[in-house]
């Protein structure tokens, strides 16, 4: 006897998650964060599914040219998630530079993005420059591109400014020099990604995804006030760490992969308690 229709049970389609790292950074750098995260989600969304995207002139697309606007950056990310065949809406984490792509993205294609987590990051016009990345860091940013270091001094410089919770830094210099000697990111690509990051200026309007927002206190790289800035003006949740450096999923991927799965588990209890008004 044929079933009938109402019996067939349709498998939920898996959360697609889009995973974007910052400047001159590739998806190597986020470390063991992937794991702990897709742990976390497993348990608030049925079946889960995390893509790591390169942005143009690091890691995997290293050979190619970095663009100096964001924009060009999202579209660089939409066309490779047509490539691998994604489809529909996504989820969004991501930090610093990636951040600004992600805003970016939710805010032209609102279609496509689910939900969005921003860390660490700034955007124009929520905060004044110098709150967005600190003048001294700019000149560390150049010295450093142009300096005769060696790739793991470099490298040990970058850890200092990004991080602080660190238990065995040599460890992670050593993934980190291997990154670097496999995709290796010139002072061109570096130099246009930070005017890309100078340039962008977001709406003010917020984005019409959910957005959860996420930074360190400690960061020495961009004031925390720029998160606070943006979930006053979205009024967006903002969780804060106390300790953790700029490099938030480095120092703590934990308790950020905890962090996404609370806010994703209110939002669900929330969604139910409406429909019983319904």
């Amino acid at each position: 006897m044929k079933a009938p229709a109402s019996s067939s049970v349709v498998a939920p389609t898996p959360a697609t998650w889009v995973l974007l790292r910052g400047l001159a950074r590739e998806s190597g750098h986020w470390g063991e964060f992937p794991a702990l995260l897709g742990q976390q989600l497993e348990a608030e969304q049925a079946g889960v599914r995390l893509l790591m995207l390169d942005l143009p002139g690091n890691g995997l697309l290293h050979a190619e040219t970095s663009p100096t606007c964001v924009s060009d950056m999202v579209e660089s990310c939409r066309a490779r998630l047509v490539q691998i065949g994604v489809s529909g809406p996504v989820h969004l984490l991501a930090m610093s530079l990636g951040a600004m792509v992600a805003s970016d993205w939710a805010a032209r294609y609102p279609q496509e993005v689910s939900a969005a987590v921003l860390i660490n990051t700034s955007l124009r016009p929520f905060s004044p420059f110098y709150r967005r990345l600190r003048p001294l860091n700019y000149l560390k940013f150049l010295v450093l591109s142009l300096s005769n270091l060696s790739l793991r001094q470099r490298e040990a410089k970058v850890l200092r400014m990004t991080a602080n919770l660190q238990t065995k830094p040599a460890e992670v210099l050593d993934h980190w020099v291997a990154l670097q000697a496999k995709h290796p990111v010139s002072l061109r690509n570096t130099a246009r990604q930070l005017r890309a990051a100078a340039r962008f200026k977001v709406g003010l309007r917020r984005p019409d995804a959910p957005v959860l927002l996420l930074c360190s206190k400690a960061d020495r790289l961009v004031d925390w006030r720029c998160s606070q800035a943006i979930s006053r003006a979205w009024g967006a949740p903002l969780r804060l760490h106390p300790e953790a450096g700029h490099d938030l999923p480095l120092d703590d991927p934990a308790w950020v992969a905890r962090a996404v799965a609370e806010w994703l588990h209110l939002r669900h209890m929330q969604g139910l308690a409406q429909g019983q008004w319904h």
